[in-house]
């Protein structure tokens, strides 16, 4: 049993009556891997917005494993904490991680967040020495469109990200950075220039899938 466990922010826990891209990524996998797997996590709640609790079950299609460890307005800052024992409960064996714009809006600079990121990896690491992770750069969205500084923040903790995905490599617990979700447009892709609609949700799950498929084998390609 291959267990992957999604770590994100509003973009990945999602609010009520969306699908989100773990429900995309999951329906490919079914699809495309050939053994047994799961999502895992110690949350399985969506966002409601009307009481802005992670309160909701209210799933587009509910009948898929929901689990994950995502939450509206959570960052690296908040995961760091928490991955080592999400990690140990669930025996997650790929983290796929989509977790930055919250922080650098609100929290830390780039390289606050870049040091985040290491602790994120240290202790899913002392948590399973063999712990697979996939990390998404951050998408920029409408704030980072509109507002200069904010863009080059976003801009620098991306490359920020490349080089300590390149450090921190190792054979025993590699990490991929994914490539941004090609053509992913904020004016089309999202309803609120940040958070995915369906188009952005299935660009977001491809875009962890074909880094698993390029850098492990795993699956097949996401569909245009």
């Amino acid at each position: 049993m291959l267990r992957f466990m999604p770590v994100g922010d509003s973009m990945t826990i999602g609010s009520a009556g969306e699908h989100t891209w773990r429900y995309r990524l999951w329906r490919h996998l079914c699809k495309t891997y050939d053994g047994p797997f799961s999502l895992v996590g110690p949350r399985e709640t969506l966002h409601d917005k009307a009481t802005d609790t992670p309160t909701s079950y209210a799933y587009a299609d509910p009948d898929f494993p929901r689990a994950h460890l995502a939450g509206w307005g959570e960052g690296w800052v908040h995961m760091a904490p928490l991955i080592g024992g999400a990690v140990r409960e669930s025996r997650a064996d790929v983290l796929l991680v989509s977790l930055g714009l919250i922080d650098l809006g609100f929290y830390t600079d780039a390289e606050q967040t870049a040091e985040n990121v290491r602790k994120f990896v240290a202790e899913a690491r002392r948590a399973n020495p063999r712990i697979r992770m996939v990390l998404l750069p951050v998408i920029p969205n409408i704030r980072a469109e509109a507002d200069a500084p904010f863009g080059a923040q976003v801009a620098l903790f991306n490359d920020l990200l490349a080089k300590s995905v390149a450090d921190l490599d190792e054979p025993r617990s590699p990490i991929l950075l994914a490539s941004p979700p090609p053509s992913y447009d904020i004016h089309r892709d999202t309803y609120d220039g940040t958070h995915p609609n369906a188009n952005g949700e299935h660009r977001i799950a491809g875009a962890f899938v074909e880094a698993m498929y390029q850098g492990w084998g795993i699956a097949r390609p996401y569909p245009a």
